[in-house]
């Protein structure tokens, strides 16, 4: 499949080509799989040529195209470049839409053409539709929910991996698709989610099962693919019913369920939303998720484990390590969720513990970890989690509704009401105050940012951010990007040109994808792709 697929040297640059010619920008770069760009979430795509701080500017960068979709787009971009369709070799760019459809278009096609192929998963004259928002009875996604999360792409089978979510004369469900990156066909049977988790929580069948509720669970992380196994987190909608904090493990050959995980078995809530962002995996196939608000017993021997970092076993999801702040309590009693961001696993570092973890929620705390050694739970009586590598207590101006990312010794974070701010990393420790911050401040939610640059030749580095505080109001998303090495200098806004850059109506946590010379922005009616002006 990868042979037929992606034929030619990998890579992708600007304009068509011709048949079997490699679209061949970045001479190893083979596309954007996942949520941000790689199972550690660092957000770095290092194979950037094309875009420099040199020409990323108001006169040299703007948007070059849209094409229209059918729904809100939450899920980040993907990208895969020379796949081979029809005998010519394309570089593709898949959305997936809260009307329950997955895109492939012509990453460098004109603006307005027509998808390479378009799946929906929906067909009203059967009575299969998306799910309403009322029937949810929360206003979170609107008018519809369909495909929430971002999905996950194997290169090496050519399968896109998607969980979209139906009604169907009267029932819910949610399931996970495999389609074929060429032709958008569905390539293994869709498996229904459906887990059970042993426990005395609502819902139950009876038998001291919990059971999963497709109509309450709301699948907004990313979906994350390792060493074989697809992983599905969920949490709820507005916080309504009996609900918990899933995690699903799928054989991605067969689709076949080999693990589940339930946060609060014995409990309630617990939810994995992580604002779109995407459990983690390590090099050892462990999964990393955080959870929100919700019981939490794990230090009495118990099984629920709200407001936690968890480490996960691959496959199985049995716990195998935790650490849950020494004022839980408290997080849960004000609704200041621990599991508003999602994890970034940061490099190997050579003074202090190899492995860490950092992180932050809703109170702006930012948290680094050994992931060798979370550190569990000690109460206020130790002092303020005196066990992890590092807290840092109100280091963000606001709450972190989006994913941290990693660069060169830096990590960057965007939260809700406060600036893009840049810490670096020394010696295995964060420094408590950031060594540059945007100009911009950006509203709830905040941003997520990504990194492109060639390889690590910092002063090619661009941190780019998407404002989309004005989603409330259909105002227009802003697309920004900074110096990587100093992000209180901005390069490019699309305000400054809304005629020519208007990417269109924004959605909240939602990520840009860089790749090969274009930055590709997803809105609630269309995907716009920016680069270099002609």
């Amino acid at each position: 499949m990868l042979a037929a697929l992606l034929s030619g040297c990998p890579g992708g640059n600007l304009g068509g080509s011709d048949s079997g010619t490699p679209v061949n920008g970045g001479a190893s770069y083979t596309g954007t799989f996942t949520y941000h760009n790689d199972n550690s979430r660092t957000g770095q795509y290092l194979q950037e040529s094309l875009l420099t701080p040199a020409n990323v500017n108001g006169t040299q960068f703007g948007k070059l195209a849209s094409f229209v979709v059918d729904g809100y787009i939450y899920a980040q971009p993907l990208y895969v470049a020379n796949v081979n369709i029809g005998g010519q070799l394309r570089n593709l760019v898949f959305v997936a839409t809260e009307h329950d459809s997955v895109y492939a278009f012509d990453a460098d096609g004109a603006s307005g053409a027509a998808p390479l192929w378009h799946s929906s998963f929906i067909n009203p004259s059967a009575g299969v539709t998306t799910v309403p928002s009322n029937d949810v009875a929360c206003d979170d996604l609107v008018p519809e929910i369909g495909i929430t999360s971002t999905p996950v792409i194997d290169p090496a089978t050519g399968t896109l991996y998607v969980v979209a979510k139906t009604k169907e004369n009267g029932n819910y469900f949610l399931r996970v698709h495999a389609l074929d990156i060429s032709t958008g066909a569905e390539t293994i049977s869709p498996r229904t989610i459906d887990p059970t988790f042993p426990g005395s929580a609502s819902p139950n069948d009876g038998h001291n099962n919990v059971t999963f509720d497709a109509q309450w669970a709301h699948q907004r992380a990313a979906l994350l693919l390792d060493h074989g196994v697809i992983y599905v987190a969920s949490a709820s909608h507005c916080d309504i019913s009996d609900y918990h904090g899933w995690v699903e493990a799928y054989d991605a050959r067969t689709l076949n369920p080999v693990g589940a995980f339930n946060a609060t078995p014995d409990g309630t809530l617990g939810g994995i939303w992580h604002s779109g962002g995407g459990p983690a995996a390590d090099a050892s196939g462990n999964v990393y998720v955080i959870t929100g608000n919700g019981t939490f017993d794990a230090d009495t021997g118990g099984r629920n484990y709200g407001d936690s970092f968890l480490k996960l076993a691959g496959g199985s999801l049995a716990v195998s390590d935790y650490f849950t702040p020494y004022n839980q309590a408290d997080l849960e009693a004000a609704d200041l969720d621990l599991g508003s961001g999602p994890p970034l696993l940061l490099p190997d570092q050579s003074v202090g513990p190899t492995h860490l973890l950092v992180s932050a929620g809703k109170d702006g705390t930012i948290y680094l970890l050994n992931r060798d050694n979370m550190g569990q739970f000690l109460p206020a009586s130790a002092g303020q989690d005196p066990q992890i590598v590092q807290r840092v207590p109100s280091a963000l101006g606001g709450g972190l509704f989006g994913a941290p990312a990693y660069y060169a010794g830096k990590v960057y974070i965007a939260p809700a009401g406060d600036t893009l701010k840049a810490f670096d990393l020394s010696d295995g420790l964060l420094l408590p105050a950031p060594s540059a911050q945007s100009p911009t401040t950006f509203d709830f939610p905040g941003a997520t940012s990504t990194i492109s640059a060639n390889g690590s030749n910092t002063s090619t580095a661009i941190v780019w951010a998407l404002q989309t505080d004005q989603y409330g109001t259909n105002g227009p998303a802003v697309l920004h990007a900074y110096s990587a090495l100093n992000v209180a200098t901005e390069l490019y806004n699309s305000s400054d040109n809304l005629t020519r850059d208007n990417p269109g109506p924004a959605v909240k946590f939602t990520v840009p994808t860089v790749a090969n010379g274009k930055a590709y922005v997803g809105t609630q009616t269309q995907l716009s792709v920016f680069g270099l002006l002609p």
